[in-house]
């Protein structure tokens, strides 16, 4: 039995948050953006934030500000980020009511929230995947094993990245509480119209998930089993579900309003399970006067109007601060190292990734390498990662199942709790599921964060076409990635950018993807002997943003006007070398390396040099990078021009065909470049 002291403090918070949604909807004007408040979910959010230690981990979902006031956090501080104030302590006024993170020593921490339901159980997985990985490692002691909690409604369940969560979870034997908040609607449309199960009934399915279901509106039933599923998992590390049943008595979010698709008769129902009442009746019983409970009451609304008046008059936000946290600052700004150590032979590109890696992993222990088929029998489907298992261990290097999106979004996590994660899509044509969790998760947790949690990942992607791979094994996508915000891309050429590049993404901590051209690896591909390069030392690092000419013109034939420049990256780099033999001393070759940060000056400054620019690419032009950066370069070089900025790509075809005819014919190659080349020198 819960003594009184505990059930006053609940039932003050629970008036508390029922005073925080009155003067919300009071004030709609003011409370402009749009919001949801825990009216309903009280008890079963109070429970869960009293139990919880400042060691642990938990992701609140938008509708668990009863959660945030368990856990120590003052209604000012959470009013600030509903009213988007610069003084918002989570995201300094850039995102909603109750997306919170945090880092503050003396409560459980919080990584960045988004809005995507469902969409925070994978990264969530990843903390409980991390302070596993830190545990078998050793690499930090903590007073008791952390928990890690990630709150969920009972409709996002059906979201199938939430499967992928459950999947890894079990399987590794996480130590997590998946806490489903089952209020009967996801919007307007009611549990009995979207699905067939509960999330209880749904979890029976994940052998070794451990279940729980409850009255959530209970304060003392909320509170004893979420006692015991926190006690289940500090001591048996492995998964759990707590299904709570829980009313909604507020609107699904202030734009979405209770009577627009919420009956009479639906309310009502809901009402009899109102937390507040019943645990009003309790503490009454238990001898707690009505005046005492009603004074509580009134307090709460007097302390909340204070809290509220105040954070209306706290200022807005700098908008001068607007792309302050985009990136957090890396340490890999300068070219250092050994490039071309003397007395090596050259590598092909495949053999410099897997050394770097290899050097990451020996000298870091907070390192790990994960995605399919990369683990001990194979060591990836090019090789790639051949041997590491074996050095390292499999709880360092491992495969995962087909789940790009967990592989992707699961390194938010690992990197809140301190891990660097280097990861692997087998094939750019598969990253799309991860798309999802790179978008909506790892780009906008550093912006949203104010800094608090940039992703630490390397994001590794074999890419490109050569040979009859197919429609499913050749793709280029560079230019889906590069619309993403708050990621970087590099897409090396040779060996030794590539072993440079990873060493400075390692360092980086923001999220990387490092395109890895497949017909570079080997270097199998007629003309593309020039990617195998010596290997640089260990402590070689090649900054992102800074483009290499790597083939130069004659000054004379660049006074004479009778030289080009080409912009090109990846495969292009290669063909473009191999057409300019036919126009010797009359072309330029920029290799960019990376296509985020983009060395815009070494670009600029070439074209400006010769009046006559080719960007050059393998992906399809059609709305292309290759296409924007010709665009930039018309809009910022005008005035240099002597000729239309030319690009030249593939065909603009769905996917590449398998037949290596068609193959040919759709892709660039050295004389359709050679042809482009003779055209713009005689232009």
């Amino acid at each position: 039995m819960l003594s009184n002291d505990v059930l006053l403090k609940a039932y003050r918070l629970m008036m508390t948050a029922k005073a925080m949604a009155d003067i919300y909807e009071n004030n709609r004007p003011i409370c402009k953006y749009v919001h949801s408040t825990s009216r309903g979910h009280e008890a079963i959010q109070l429970a869960t934030g009293f139990l919880l230690k400042d060691y642990d981990w938990v992701s609140p979902y938008y509708r668990d500000e009863s959660l945030m006031l368990g856990m120590g956090w003052r209604p000012y501080e959470m009013m600030l980020q509903l009213l988007a104030k610069g003084d918002d302590p989570y995201t300094g006024g850039r995102a909603y009511y109750n997306h919170p993170n945090s880092r503050k020593e003396n409560l459980p921490k919080i990584i960045h929230q988004s809005s995507a339901t469902g969409m925070q159980v994978i990264p969530t997985t990843g903390v409980a995947q991390g302070i596993d990985y830190i545990e078998s490692q050793k690499l930090k002691e903590y007073p008791e094993p952390p928990v890690v909690i990630c709150s969920l409604g009972d409709g996002s369940v059906t979201e199938g990245e939430v499967s992928e969560a459950f999947q890894f979870a079990v399987l590794k034997k996480l130590p997590i509480i998946y806490l489903v908040q089952d209020n009967d609607w996801g919007i307007s449309v009611s549990s009995d119209e979207a699905r067939t199960m509960n999330a209880y009934e749904y979890a029976a399915g994940f052998k070794g998930m451990e279940r729980m279901s409850f009255d959530g509106s209970e304060f003392e039933t909320s509170y004893k089993g979420m006692q015991d599923a926190i006690a289940y998992v500090r001591k048996n590390r492995a998964p759990i579900l707590v299904h709570a049943k829980v009313p909604l008595l507020g609107h699904h979010t202030s734009g979405v309003r209770k009577e627009w698709y919420r009956t009479e008769e639906d309310l009502a129902k809901h009402y009899k399970n109102d937390p507040a009442p019943k645990l009003k009746s309790l503490l009454i019983e238990r001898g707690i006067t009505p005046d005492a409970l009603n004074n509580i009451e009134a307090e709460e609304t007097a302390f909340i109007k204070n809290e509220f008046d105040l954070a209306v008059a706290a200022p807005e936000p700098d908008p001068s601060t607007v792309s302050d946290h985009v990136f957090a600052p890396t340490p890999a700004t300068e070219e250092k190292g050994h490039r071309s150590p003397e007395g090596r032979e050259k590598v092909v590109m495949v053999d410099a990734a897997l050394h770097a890696v290899e050097e990451i992993l020996r000298k870091h222990p907070e390192a790990l390498f994960f995605g399919q088929d990369v683990g001990r029998r194979l060591g990836g489907v090019f090789r790639e990662a051949a041997t590491l298992a074996d050095k390292f261990g499999d709880e360092r290097v491992f495969n995962t199942a087909i789940q790009e999106a967990y592989i992707v979004g699961s390194t938010a996590g690992l990197s809140a709790v301190g891990l660097k994660s280097i990861v692997e899509v087998q094939f750019a044509d598969y990253i799309y599921p991860g798309i999802n969790q790179l978008v909506t998760e790892l780009s906008k947790s550093s912006y949203l964060s104010c800094g608090k949690f940039p992703v630490n990942m390397i994001l590794r992607v074999p890419i490109g076409a050569y040979g009859g791979g197919g429609p499913y094994h050749s793709g280029s996508v560079e230019s889906t990635i590069a619309t993403i915000k708050g990621i970087k891309i590099a897409y090396p050429s040779n060996a030794a950018d590539l072993k440079g590049l990873m060493k400075a993404a390692f360092l980086d901590p923001n999220p990387v993807i490092m395109f890895e051209h497949k017909g570079l690896y080997w270097s199998k591909v007629p003309g593309t002997d020039e990617a195998k390069t010596i290997e640089p030392d260990e402590d070689y690092v090649l900054p992102f943003g800074k483009g290499l000419l790597v083939l130069e013109a004659d000054a004379a034939q660049v006074d004479n006007g009778n030289s080009i420049c080409v912009i090109t990256y990846g495969m292009g780099v290669h063909w473009a070398k191999a057409a300019a033999k036919h126009f010797p001393g009359s072309v330029d070759i920029v290799d960019l390396r990376t296509l985020f940060p983009l060395d815009e000056n070494l670009v600029y400054e070439t074209v400006r040099k010769h009046g006559k620019c080719l960007v050059l690419t393998e992906e399809q032009l059609n709305n292309s990078f290759a296409e924007a950066l010709s665009g930039k370069i018309a809009q910022h070089c005008f005035t240099s021009l002597d000729a239309p900025v030319q690009t030249l790509g593939a065909l603009n075809l769905p996917a590449v065909p398998m037949n290596i005819g068609l193959e040919a014919e759709m892709l660039p190659n050295a004389e359709k470049v050679k042809e482009k080349m003779e055209w713009l020198l005689n232009y």
